[in-house]
């Protein structure tokens, strides 16, 4: 008997080893925490997250979750330090970095709360989580430094939120908005309070209204009827209140831009499928980043294995494929998931990376106007910058490449030939349009210019002249036809001055030029005209401001010496004297006698 009752007394004192009593109770105050959580109980969270804590200080998840729990009640202090010690003890994990952002943006440290999400997207760079909570601190330091510098204007600021180029991905991606994306009159209404922010106060009564505020403000706005219902709640509890703008009395100062809304739930680390799916994928990018891409792909299709439901894992194979040079299976890969995220109704963002990404390696494969038309896909799902500069070099790379296939020097001189008979018949506009032709075929042919420049002359479109004329001269600068071209179009525009140093410069490269010296002399009479009073004043006030539109005669006008010879000139006739002895005095005031700004009667 008393061997009986050892026996008894040892196995009533010794658990059985297969129990782990501290994690088992660590995990139960955990879930009454998420529960809590779920409940809107955030201070029970608080208490069942630190009781874990007491049973495991060293799990990182708990502290994740009571900072999520304290950040739900607005203790954003308690909820920084919960997320740094997060941090600290599993700095590689990426939820702690968007904790550490969701507390200083409470904080209204916006600066510090950017810095936390580059940390985490440093870490993984296709977090969702860190890439909105990077935008919405962004957006609410801006929005800071904006309401420190005007006032604080409350329809400003609202202006400002809802013309934030993020509205309405945050619209589409919310189920309580997604809808109204669909209907005429609700686009109508945000464009029209976008455009002008003071009408926000008509359509308050909206409630579809108050649902974008609350989606722009990460905060639960309530209706007009509701609030009048229940005015203690109008926002959540810690939230700040926005003014009633429809009332006659003058409105308070703005609210401070309001913290963003804590994650929903405060989810413990993926278990299962999931689990091993998010493993998986870490290796093979682990593998690429060592250029093992091989065995990137293997991880990748362990991981779809494992979770379906994940595009990323798809562009990822994708990613491997393009840095292999293996354009055909990426292109395949992304129009798996661009398929796959349809299915899945996945973010509009993903499914135009994964676009974006095809694009690329059509590019790669030298299909530039496939590329083309799937980054412009790519684009209406989500406006991507770095999509928007691709879309742009591969459409100039395409067109260059249109214009040299087109180039023939032989088929260029015909249409020229052709265009010289029909400019010796008199039809200027077929001229110009076999010399438009013959310029695509030889866009360096000097001589083209010079003859669709004369065409253009004789039908007074004098800009189209001109820039033919100046065209003409870059390529060839010794040639004295292109001077006698522009210096023709000023000289019927009444540019005298202009006109001048036209022909003088034609002249330097050829100084027996009879269509030079005519064109000189000529104008040479016009300027004597107009400087000795001999035309009308209704000419000579065109004239003058036309000149005045000239920014070097603007120059000579505004320096407060010419403004002093000027005066002089009428007033001090020994002074006069004094200053025709400067050259570069004298040629100013030539240059504005030419002008006719300047008479000598």
């Amino acid at each position: 008997c008393s061997s009986r009752r050892r026996d008894c007394e040892r196995r009533r004192r010794s658990p059985p080893e297969t129990i782990d009593l501290p994690a088992a109770m660590a995990d139960e105050h955990k879930a009454l925490g998420n529960a809590a959580f779920s409940a809107g109980n955030y201070a029970d969270a608080v208490k069942h997250f630190t009781d874990a804590i007491g049973v495991d200080a060293a799990n990182h998840v708990f502290y994740s979750n009571r900072s999520a729990a304290y950040a739900a009640l607005n203790d954003f202090d308690a909820a920084l330090n919960d997320a740094e010690k997060t941090v600290a003890i599993k700095p590689d994990w990426v939820k702690g970095h968007s904790r550490k952002g969701a507390a200083l943006y409470g904080l209204k440290r916006y600066d510090d709360a950017c810095d936390a999400y580059r940390k985490g997207l440093d870490l993984e760079p296709d977090n969702d989580a860190c890439k909105s909570g990077l935008a919405d601190a962004e957006t609410a330091a801006v929005r800071a430094m904006g309401a420190a510098g005007d006032g604080g204007d409350p329809m400003a600021s609202i202006g400002a939120m809802l013309s934030s180029p993020e509205l309405y991905g945050k619209l589409a991606t919310n189920p309580a908005t997604r809808g109204f994306l669909s209907q005429p009159d609700f686009i109508a209404m945000l464009t029209d309070v976008q455009k002008n922010p003071d009408k926000f106060g008509s359509y308050m009564s909206d409630p579809r209204m108050m649902q974008v505020l609350s989606v722009a403000l990460g905060i639960n706005v309530m209706s007009g009827e509701d609030a009048m219902k229940n005015p203690d709640n109008m926002f959540n509890k810690g939230e700040a209140t926005v003014p009633n703008v429809t009332k006659t009395t003058p409105p308070p100062p703005a609210p401070e831009p309001t913290p963003m809304a804590v994650e929903p739930e405060p989810e413990p680390e993926p278990a299962g499928p999931k689990a091993e799916a998010k493993k998986e994928k870490e290796l093979g990018n682990a593998a690429y980043k060592a250029k093992n891409f091989d065995v990137a792909l293997e991880h990748y299709d362990k991981a779809i294995a494992l979770d379906g439901e994940d595009i990323s894992f798809i562009t990822n194979k994708a990613a491997v494929y393009f840095e292999k040079g293996d354009f055909d299976s990426c292109v395949k890969a992304c129009d798996d998931a661009v398929e796959k995220g349809r299915e899945l109704r996945v973010d509009y963002k993903l499914v135009g990376k994964a676009m974006t990404r095809k694009g690329n390696a059509l590019v790669k494969l030298d299909r530039l106007e496939d590329a083309i038309e799937v980054y412009g896909k790519s684009l209406m799902e989500h406006r991507n910058a770095d999509t928007l500069k691709r879309l742009n070099e591969t459409e100039r790379e395409l067109k260059e490449r249109k214009m040299k296939a087109y180039l023939d020097p032989a088929k260029a001189d015909e249409a020229r030939e052709k265009g010289n008979e029909l400019f010796k018949e008199q039809k200027y506009p077929e001229a110009v349009e076999q010399y438009t032709e013959s310029i695509a075929r030889n866009p360096d042919d000097h001589r083209v210019y010079s003859n669709r420049a004369a065409c253009y002359t004789k039908l007074t479109a004098f800009n189209e002249a001109l820039k033919d004329a100046e065209k003409c001269i870059e390529l060839k600068p010794d040639w004295a036809k292109g001077y006698t071209r522009k210096g023709h179009v000023e000289f019927f525009t009444k540019q005298y001055d202009k006109a001048l140093e036209t022909y003088q410069e034609g002249l330097k490269h050829d100084p027996n030029n009879e269509e030079l010296k005519d064109g000189l002399y000529r104008t040479h009479v016009e300027i004597r005209k107009g400087s000795t009073g001999q035309v009308d004043e209704k000419e000579l006030a065109e004239r003058q401001q036309r000149a005045m539109a000239d920014p070097e005669i603007q120059g000579i006008m505004s320096d407060p010496v010419m403004r002093q010879v000027l005066n002089d000139m009428s007033t001090d006739p020994k002074a006069a004297q004094e200053h025709q002895k400067n050259p570069m005095v004298m040629a100013k005031i030539q240059k504005l006698i030419n002008a006719g700004i300047v008479q000598t009667r």
